[in-house]
């Protein structure tokens, strides 16, 4: 016997049968749909569906970031961006500090909104002597490979001892967009230490720190770790990817 349906059951039984497809979308696939992967975003393991899910071990670049409840948000996608809002909570928060904010795509456009993020960048600037990154309120996008809005305070840790000179705890400074890159100048209370990171779009980074030398025996033992003298100090820069 054929069962025939009404037109418009039918249509509501497509619907829901559609719906239920992107409700149970994984997160795995909804991150390499929204090319996360080639924004620098990885995890060990992505758990759950894209709306409400969870990236375990995850990482920004070489900077790791712990486990993160991270989930799609649905109205943003009706104006043609997709923002996938993350949190640590937890012990990963004890243990890598808050994180919060979101990631959003929207064609030619690649952002961060609203971040607040403590990550662990020691490796990752070596030998500079820079622990940690610490992110309030960040928003940074890039549009067509160039930065085009960068707002917030970023802090910058510093490891306390260099060549045997004492360094302040911090160097700080606000974010903004330099010549089509993301320019983080971070200062000291003092004026004495400086650190300068310029990020591109494709997550190339160039970082130089600054410290001045106020005799010869300081002088020496810069010189000694490697840097070299220049007009706003003794300077040691490196260059990576995140």
């Amino acid at each position: 016997m054929r069962i025939t349906l009404p037109m418009g059951r039918a249509v509501l039984f497509l619907c829901i049968f559609a719906l239920a497809l992107l409700v149970l979308i994984p997160m795995r696939l909804g991150l390499d749909w929204l090319g996360m992967d080639d924004r620098g975003v990885a995890a060990r393991e992505a758990q759950g569906s894209v709306w409400n899910g969870r990236l375990v071990e995850a990482q920004f670049g070489d900077a790791a970031v712990g486990d993160v409840d991270a989930g799609l948000g649905f109205f943003p996608l009706l104006v043609g961006r997709a923002r996938v809002a993350m949190a640590r909570s937890g012990m990963d928060a004890d243990q890598f500090g808050g994180f919060r904010g979101a990631m959003s795509v929207s064609g030619s456009e690649f952002g961060l909104d609203d971040m607040h993020a403590s990550l662990p960048v020691a490796d990752l600037f070596a030998p500079l002597p820079v622990s940690a990154l610490e992110l309030e309120d960040v928003t940074v996008h890039f549009d067509n490979g160039l930065c085009d809005t960068a707002e917030g305070l970023v802090r910058a840790r510093l490891g306390g001892n260099l060549a045997g000179i004492s360094l302040p705890e911090f160097v700080m400074g606000n974010a903004q967009c330099d010549e089509g890159a993301l320019l983080l100048p971070l200062i000291s209370q003092s004026g004495m230490e400086q650190l300068e990171i310029r990020i591109g779009a494709t997550g190339a980074y160039t970082a130089e720190f600054r410290t001045m030398a106020v005799d010869d025996a300081m002088r020496e033992r810069l010189a000694l770790a490697g840097f070299a003298p220049g007009p706003n100090g003794y300077a040691l820069a490196v260059q990576g990817e995140f």
